[in-house]
């Protein structure tokens, strides 16, 4: 692999976290600026590609351009106005979170230009994006997860039988939304109409979870076909539940334990589970994988995986890696590394049919 490889760097993005990525992208940018050329695309609210001159990534501006999705054109960036030739990336980095960015679709676009990218690929993403999809997922390969029901719309019924069986205090979240937009904790009757009403506001489905009384872990797992687990670490929220304001607030309070204060075997019991859950949803490249740990009867629950964590140099996923051995910038160069493997794999398969 060159040391200027010429990495596409995607973020923003039609979602209610482009917010949040773009503080990913400002950090993975400056840390694969030190070995490879950065190419900062930004995807506006409204789907737009953007080419930004770089290094670093801009919230705003940029010279508009398309991927054409054939092969043949090898991944070229082309003008809108002219066609021609605006840059000509050797690998794409999505750092695109929630929909159309970490379910599926940007990596359904990359796979028909057939050009190597960062992370899951468009099975995995999907299904982890989805909650419900991952839940099932999960269920079929014995991944350890709390009591939960969905709701396609709203249904007086279904609701009414979802509160009998999760009983509360519930959490009410979007299906396919990550960084606890849209999400509420339930903890008298009628509070579940406001909260149904603000997570359908995102989403179609609606995914309604038993509150746990737990410790919150995360552990990072890294690889393709053959994946490893980071040290846990422990989230202390600095408020009842890790909301949006938790994680991403300046006056947020919130600590991050790494490594997470857990016996050895516990530990070890994280980790396992964690490689599980990532081979559950078929991942490759990276994921974190967020759990509970049940006060009183030890229970590791997996609460969800994400195909595309945050990744500020604080976030979580980095720096359960560093404390792990793995420093932040070789931590993206090998996520690079992993993205080249994969493609050069997939490109090995045939698409035709013959003798």
């Amino acid at each position: 692999m060159g040391s200027r490889l010429r990495v596409a760097l995607l973020f923003g993005g039609r979602s209610g976290e482009h917010e949040v990525s773009l503080r990913s992208a400002a950090s993975v940018a400056a840390a694969l600026a030190a070995r490879h050329e950065v190419l900062p695309v930004l995807i506006d609210k409204r789907g737009g590609w953007l080419l930004q001159p770089g290094p670093a990534p801009a919230p705003a501006g940029g010279e508009r351009i398309c991927l054409v999705p054939e092969p043949d054109d090898k991944g070229r960036l082309r003008r809108r106005s002219d066609a021609t030739v605006a840059a000509e990336p050797e690998i794409y980095f999505p750092v695109l979170h929630g929909p159309y960015g970490e379910d599926g679709t940007i990596q359904g676009l990359l796979d028909l230009a057939a050009v190597p990218y960062v992370g899951a690929g468009v099975a995995a993403s999907a299904a982890s994006m989805d909650k419900e999809l991952m839940k099932a997922l999960f269920a079929a390969s014995g991944v350890p997860q709390g009591a939960y029901r969905v709701l396609r719309g709203r249904d007086a019924a279904a609701e009414s039988d979802a509160l009998e069986v999760l009983g509360l205090p519930l959490f009410v979240k979007p299906a396919n939304l990550g960084s606890s937009v849209g999400v509420a904790k339930v903890r008298r009757p009628e509070d579940l109409e406001p909260a149904l009403a603000g997570a359908f506001a995102y989403d179609r489905k609606v995914v309604l979870e038993a509150a746990v009384d737990a410790r919150e872990i995360e552990v990072s797992v890294l690889g393709n076909e053959a994946p490893a687990a980071s040290l846990p670490g422990e989230i202390v929220p600095d408020r009842e539940f890790y909301d949006y304001d938790s994680k991403y607030s300046a006056e947020s309070r919130t600590r991050l334990l790494i490594p997470a204060p857990l016996d050895q075997g516990v530990a070890a019991a994280f980790a396992t589970v964690a490689v599980r859950a990532f081979l559950a949803v078929d991942a490759c490249g990276y994921a974190r994988v967020d759990f509970f740990l049940e006060r009183g009867s030890g229970r590791i629950l997996v609460n969800e995986i994400n195909t595309i964590p945050g990744f500020t140099s604080i976030s979580m996923f980095p720096k359960l890696w560093e404390a792990t051995g793995l420093p932040y910038a070789e931590l993206l160069a090998r996520l690079v590394e992993l993205g080249l493997v994969r493609h050069a794999e997939r490109s090995r398969l045939r698409t035709d049919y013959g003798p």
